[in-house]
């Protein structure tokens, strides 16, 4: 079982920048891939970005160019900077972890609020 914990959330003028952080804890050594997922009022969660332990990273289309997903596989840490936000970006962010077997852990999610 892995454990995910997010900070770094916050309200943010448009044109802002933020920087997410997830912590890992548990069985950690059993993680591939981890990511950000994002739900907005009213809609599914989606994916935003996810990394390998490889440092492959993929995004979606619309935060490519302004969000950069990262890994620390010491401080067994991912991050999400986030810069040029818009209102749109607003809504709860979460960390995702998949270990090698395909389960997938959550986290409790951050609110990220971008003000027009």
């Amino acid at each position: 079982q892995v454990q995910l914990v997010e900070s770094g959330g916050g309200l943010v003028q448009t044109g802002g920048s933020l920087r997410l952080s997830c912590t890992a804890s548990g069985s950690i050594f059993d993680i591939s891939a981890m990511g950000w997922y994002r739900q907005a009022p009213g809609k599914q969660r989606e994916l935003v970005a996810t990394i390998t332990g490889t440092s492959k990273t993929n995004y979606a289309d619309s935060v490519k160019g302004r969000f950069t997903i990262s890994r620390d596989n010491v401080k067994n840490m991912v991050y999400l900077q986030m810069i040029s936000l818009k209102p749109e970006d607003t809504a709860v962010y979460y960390c995702n972890s998949v270990n090698r077997f395909g389960r997938s852990s959550w986290g409790q999610g951050t609110q990220v609020t971008v003000s027009s």
